[in-house]
């Protein structure tokens, strides 16, 4: 469980890192993502597949770029963590 949860953060983590990148130097395409995050295209990929999906970026013909309204949802997301940590927080608790 602890294995599943931990690849899970990895994954978020890279997310967040290629928001960030994006966030920085947008428009900005999956290749140059990939030289200034030392992620792998592949998983460039898939990870502004989910910021899209999340609606955190919106794809350009000239690369990926911060969504209109970015700062609420990154408000939200940091709300949900806060939540997700008292939750583990009390998990601990248990056990």
């Amino acid at each position: 469980m602890v294995e599943r949860l931990t690849k899970q953060v990895e994954k978020e983590e890279r997310d967040l890192r290629i928001l960030e990148a994006v966030i920085e130097s947008g428009p900005i395409g999956i290749v140059r993502l990939a030289e200034e995050t030392d992620v792998p295209e592949h998983k460039v990929r898939y990870s502004l597949r989910m910021l899209e999906d999340d609606e955190l970026i919106e794809p350009t013909p000239n690369g990926a770029i911060p969504a209109d309204g970015l700062g609420e949802r990154v408000a939200e997301m940091n709300d949900g963590i806060d939540g997700l940590i008292a939750r583990l927080e009390a998990l601990e608790d248990i056990f």
